[in-house]
């Protein structure tokens, strides 16, 4: 029997005994490689501020309520989901400034001769928000978990069983987590440091998971926790007293906030109301309009509001059109390359936001050698749109300029998730119909826009998909995932050779062989046109009331702003959340110079320290 067999058996087994309550330690454990190089990292330097002060309420909102507070299964792959992954650790974290790995959950960690496990210490003090230590079994139970069919999430139920190899227990504090396939040594960390399941919560019952746990507040190992729910009004947080990782060297002097209260509020403009009457704490300035016009006035005056513009160098969400070719429209390779000609993209970016933001390109956009920088996005041309138009038959123009066909006017609907992006939709809906295409706008709130998509109700979806440090296609764009609700192939593509593409970038053992294949799929992706890039800000801005204290520089290269309330792992493995601090005494001075019109000097700062200029 090889040693591989043999760990599958004894983790099997070790489940088994803790489902009749008894101890996994009753099995002799396998034993670990003698030739293990165990690693830890104490010396990358800290980001966050030791001048960081405990306490105080941040006041933030959401545009819509979400629609569970599961992580996983239908509707969960809304916005709130980072804030409930933000308090989720991983085994290990990723420096925000340099990449290297650093203890999370777990202490140490080794690497296997063949690049296929991780080896983890894991902390002896972690315990999850209902004081129950996190167990080597809580891990093992995770691949349980996300392979269960009773969760209703077919990515994570493929992904668990063709990605991840096995969880092995060798005592009660080191554990291993394999890869199916070998990978690039680089890369590794980002498929097996897995976070924890609790099995003591869901009592290994998974029946009914979705109506069951829709609202369930499950124990986290993070620093906050839900505290109060009021259903479509708001969720607020609290952080833990005596969290367990709190004196970490990486986690010290962060998430200082005692309460992050979110308050649903359905209109943005609404929103900055209350930013501005000091109800809010901190409100987006990233949209041209609020940076340039919004943002002045009495408050920014009299420096009570402070400006931040943080530059920022990390991989990008795939901002774009999602064409769905499930339509028999946009089945048509023909007609998505004439709406990829007809979309004036560089129109909106100057008319609307005042040539702020850059056009995106390829499909994984800020990886590095993983991006393939070759590839150039079309550009806004109506003779080569008709001409793409009239090879697919819709040469003919009816009485108003739109198209038709077969008796069929070639009109598409846009879904979208708000209003801000309304007017950049107009000047594109102008510009199709010079094209002959009529552009019908379908505006609805955020999660119900991402889920109408997940649903493959929509003929366009605007908006971004994307997360990881490393560049995904799985999930987007195999076949495996087309066809059918809730995943995230939105395009519905299915090709065969796409897919050996795909499932040979997942396979792939060298970072040349990666980066070789990963370009090529962005080429096909390119030359396919179901998703059409549009644009992204490599930087983030914000206001913030002067009470808002930052560290310097007041952002990390890969996390942007420090304005992040959590970690937001279900993006990156990097950990810089909770940077930022209340200065209560501040927030006292403040509100009195406000009510007796006193000044401050007024406070924009605009950070390059990790501007990276446009090729």
């Amino acid at each position: 029997m090889n040693n591989t067999f043999f760990m599958k058996i004894i983790t099997r087994a070790s489940m088994l005994l803790i489902a009749l309550g008894l101890s996994a330690t009753a099995i002799a454990a396998p034993k670990l490689p003698d030739n293990l190089e165990w690693l830890t990292n104490d010396s990358d330097p800290v980001f966050a501020s030791p001048e960081a002060k405990k306490g105080g309420t941040l006041r933030s909102f959401l545009l819509s309520f979400p629609l569970t507070l599961r992580y996983v299964g239908p509707d969960s792959n809304g916005g709130f989901r980072s804030a409930i992954l933000g308090n989720k650790m991983q085994l290990v974290a990723s420096h925000p400034n340099t990449k290297n790995l650093f203890p999370s959950l777990a202490t140490h960690w080794a690497y296997s001769d063949d690049n296929t496990t991780m080896y983890f210490k894991l902390n002896p003090k972690a315990r999850w928000s209902d004081g129950k230590p996190v167990t080597p079994e809580d891990f093992a139970y995770t691949l349980e978990f996300m392979r269960s069919k009773d969760i209703v999430a077919p990515w994570y139920n493929t992904y668990y069983n063709d990605e991840i190899g096995e969880v092995v227990i060798y005592d009660r504090h080191t554990i291993s987590v394999s890869s199916a396939k070998p990978r690039p040594r680089n890369e590794l960390h980002a498929h097996v440091a897995i976070s924890p399941t609790p099995r003591h919560f869901y009592k290994g019952d998974l029946k009914n998971f979705v109506k069951k746990h829709n609202w369930s507040v499950a124990p986290n190992t993070g620093p906050y926790q839900i505290s109060k729910i009021k259903k479509g009004k708001s969720i607020t947080f609290k952080r833990k007293k005596d969290w367990w990782a709190q004196d970490l060297m990486y986690y010290q002097n962060r998430f200082n906030v005692d309460k992050i209260k979110y308050t649903v509020i359905r209109d943005i403009n609404l929103a900055w109301e209350h930013f501005k009457k000091g109800k809010l704490d901190m409100f987006g300035l990233t949209l041209p309009l609020y940076w340039h016009e919004k943002a002045k006035g009495k408050i920014f005056d009299y420096g009570y509001v402070h400006k931040l513009w943080f530059y920022k160098e990390a991989p990008e969400y795939a901002y774009g059109l999602w064409l769905n070719q499930d339509n028999p429209i946009l089945k048509d390779e023909n007609v998505r390359l004439g709406i990829a000609y007809a979309m004036n993209i560089d129109k909106v970016n100057e008319k609307v936001l005042r040539g702020d933001y850059q056009r995106m390109h390829s499909y994984s956009t800020g990886f590095g050698d993983f991006t393939d920088k070759t590839i150039h996005a079309r550009p806004f041309d109506l003779k080569l749109a008709d001409k793409y138009f009239n090879l697919a038959g819709w040469s003919k123009r009816g009485p108003d300029g739109i198209r038709v066909k077969d008796g069929k006017r070639l009109s598409l609907s846009v879904t979208y998730g708000t209003d801000l992006h309304t007017p950049r939709l107009v000047v594109l809906k102008e510009e199709f119909k010079r094209a002959g295409v009529e552009l019908v706008l379908r505006k609805m709130d955020g999660a119900a826009s991402f889920k109408s998509a997940l649903e493959k109700k929509h003929d366009m979806w605007w908006g971004a998909l994307g997360g990881g440090d490393f560049p995904q296609y799985w999930g987007t764009f195999h076949s495996k995932n087309a066809h059918k609700p809730q995943t995230n192939n939105l395009t519905n593509t299915d090709d065969p050779e796409l897919d050996k593409l795909i499932e040979a970038y997942r396979s792939a053992m060298t970072t040349d062989d990666r980066v070789r294949l990963a370009k090529q799929i962005q080429r096909i992706i390119h030359e396919q046109s179901a998703w059409i890039p549009t644009l992204h800000a490599p930087y983030g801005r914000v206001g913030y009331w002067r009470w808002i204290k930052m560290p310097k520089p007041p952002g990390t290269r890969i996390g942007g702003p420090a304005t992040d309330a959590f970690d937001f792992n279900n993006s990156f493995s990097t950990s810089d959340g909770g940077m930022f601090w209340i200065d209560e005494e501040v927030k006292k001075e403040t509100l009195q110079a406000k009510k007796k019109g006193i000044k401050f000097k007024p406070v924009t700062i605009i950070d390059t320290t990790y501007k990276v200029t446009p090729d």
